[in-house]
């Protein structure tokens, strides 16, 4: 009898260790939950913040457009004051608050970009390039006989400079043809060929663009014009031819001593 009840009490001895096991392992549940968890919530949160403090793009202030006051992008057109260039862009611009149209003018020779307000062209006197038939005036113009006034030199520059900034191809071409010197006539002073190589530069660009030609070509069909023209007669003869078609003015040239009167217009 004491036999039977000792196992019992042995069994339930043995039990008890298992028992006790199973709450050793619950403290190793609580690391499921990963610590690191919270603190990717800040960074997330950062991020939207610097784009936030990043300025917006700006809106695009030129508006391109293909025509103004006749005028058309990639055309050619002659600035009395530079001569021949051709548009690149027609821009409208926002400045100051207030928009403001503009053509956009490239000079290659001059390597020059000139903005000129679309409303300002006639005021500057921007125009298209000459039509043939006036071309073909102005080349006539280079045959003529030489209008020399005898004025003193200053008075005379200041005509030629303004007939080369007027930008009337006629006028330019005047000037060419009154300042030219062959190889038998003398030589011009330092002033008069800065004006004639400046009227011929002009002259010939336009030439050049309107025939659809080379500058070289434009400059030799406008020398062999020149060589048409009379040959320019000195003081001396054009006095023997008479006084009557001299300028009102009688000053003589102070500069080389071939002073051609005006012929009557």
């Amino acid at each position: 009898m004491p036999n039977k009840t000792a196992k019992p009490a042995a069994k339930a001895t043995v039990a008890k260790p298992a028992a006790a096991k199973a709450p050793a392992h619950k403290p190793v549940a609580p690391k499921a939950p990963v610590a690191a968890a919270p603190a990717k919530a800040p960074v997330a949160a950062a991020k939207p913040a610097v784009k936030a403090a990043a300025p917006a793009p700006k809106v695009e202030e030129k508006k391109v457009v293909t025509q103004r006051q006749g005028f058309k992008a990639n055309e050619f057109v002659v600035y009395p004051a530079h001569g021949v260039g051709q548009i690149l862009a027609i821009e409208e611009q926002e400045i100051a608050g207030a928009k403001l149209e503009l053509f956009v003018i490239n000079f290659i020779k001059d390597k020059m970009t000139l903005r000129v307000p679309t409303a300002k062209v006639a005021n500057v006197g921007m125009r298209k390039l000459s039509e043939p038939a006036l071309v073909k005036k102005a080349l006539e113009t280079l045959k003529g006989r030489a209008r020399v006034k005898r004025t003193m030199w200053s008075r005379r520059a200041q005509e030629y400079e303004a007939k080369i900034n007027s930008g009337d191809i006629v006028a330019i071409a005047e000037v060419v043809r009154d300042l030219y010197r062959s190889e038998s006539q003398p030589e011009q002073s330092y002033s008069e060929r800065q004006l004639y190589e400046a009227a011929l530069d002009r002259l010939s660009r336009e030439i050049a663009v309107v025939q659809h030609s080379t500058e070289t070509e434009a400059v030799k069909e406008i020398e062999a014009q020149l060589a048409k023209s009379p040959r320019r007669t000195n003081a001396k003869a054009e006095a023997a031819d008479g006084e009557g078609e001299a300028d009102a003015e009688g000053d003589t040239d102070d500069t080389d001593g071939t002073t051609v009167a005006d012929e009557a217009a």
